[in-house]
């Protein structure tokens, strides 16, 4: 048996100071899962179950300090966020049973198209002409839980040329990372290679061609891009 055309490269995540690789089969994102972005984009913050969206395997950038900034936008965010990478699976994981699943961790940007956004969200269609374009999750190698164990406890944050724009905690996330997997695992059924961004905290904002953008979880590790 054969294809019909060259089956399409993996996406294969860099494991940080290995020559290890990390095959991703799909990527989940959290929305408003920090209560301050909540309200920074107009929603209640009240613990309600978390909702999902997705980018796809070949949207996450590595291995490149550049981020092409996207056509058809005049508006495009950086949302910086814990990535989590999974080395197992299943479905109704319970929450007890969640970090058991987990490889390890990274830092990421979930891009965002915000004009784009904002037109699907008037006409109650779907986000992803806003959120999985080309190289919207810029991510960082990946870091074990046997080097970094699981961090519940972390400044998040991200800067735009030197100035601070977002900062949080991970212990802010209204849904800890146990609790995303499981709630994701009722929907979804998970498996190995599966990434999900977790959510992002207050002070996200617009980018422009020659930004320089550096950003880190403490404890996890950092990321830098140019925006071109």
């Amino acid at each position: 048996m054969s294809t019909i055309f060259a089956l399409p490269r993996p996406t294969l995540l860099p494991v940080a100071e290995t020559a290890d690789l990390f095959p991703v089969r799909r990527v989940y994102c959290v929305g408003r899962n920090y209560a301050a972005h909540a309200v920074e984009m107009g929603h209640d913050p009240a613990r309600e179950p978390p909702f999902f969206f997705q980018k796809n395997p070949e949207n996450l950038l590595f291995n490149s300090d550049i981020f092409p900034y996207p056509p058809l936008s005049s508006d495009v965010h950086y949302e910086v966020e814990l990535a989590v990478a999974l080395k197992a699976g299943g479905s109704d994981i319970a929450i007890e049973d969640a970090v058991e699943c987990v490889y390890g961790y990274g830092v990421a940007i979930d891009f965002t198209r915000r004009d784009l956004q904002a037109e699907a969200k008037a006409a109650g269609r779907p986000w992803a002409a806003a959120k999985a374009f080309e190289h919207s999750a810029p991510i960082s190698p990946l870091f074990p839980v046997e080097r970094i164990g699981h961090p519940e406890n972390g400044r998040i944050w991200l800067n735009v040329n030197g100035v601070i724009k977002q900062e949080g905690d991970l212990n802010q996330m209204i849904w800890k990372v146990p609790e995303v997997i499981a709630e994701l695992s009722r929907l979804f059924e998970l498996a190995a290679g599966d990434v999900i961004l977790t959510g992002t905290p207050a002070g996200v904002g617009a980018i422009h061609r020659g930004d320089r953008i550096n950003c880190g979880v403490d404890g996890v590790s950092t990321l830098s891009l140019t925006v071109a």
